[in-house]
């Protein structure tokens, strides 16, 4: 005989678990979709969840990276005389520093 909840379980997992949804596109939009799923020998639903997963995927990825370290180099910054939004100043007290 055979176990009934064994069965069901080990269906269960080996089951893939899809969700129903809808979804708006522009014209313009759906008709490039339809175009590309084609070419692909795919579903638009295929596609348009390939491409999804995709994007899912890769902001995970871009997520697990160590955060972002400026490392700077001597110097006490900007001279405080100088304006770093006008850049023809800032080109002028270089060159006087550098040429006298």
């Amino acid at each position: 005989m055979l176990d009934w909840e064994l069965l069901h379980n080990s269906l269960h997992k080996s089951m893939i678990v899809c969700m129903r949804t809808t979804i708006s596109l522009d014209d313009r939009i759906f008709e490039a979709v339809k175009q590309r799923a084609a070419a692909e020998g795919r579903s638009v639903s295929a596609f348009i969840a390939g491409i999804l997963d995709d994007a899912v995927k890769r902001d995970n990825q871009c997520s697990e990276g160590p955060p972002f370290q400026l490392i700077t180099v001597g110097g006490g910054g900007p001279y405080p005389q100088i304006d770093l939004d006008r850049p023809r100043q800032l080109m002028a007290a270089e060159d006087e520093k550098r040429y006298g």
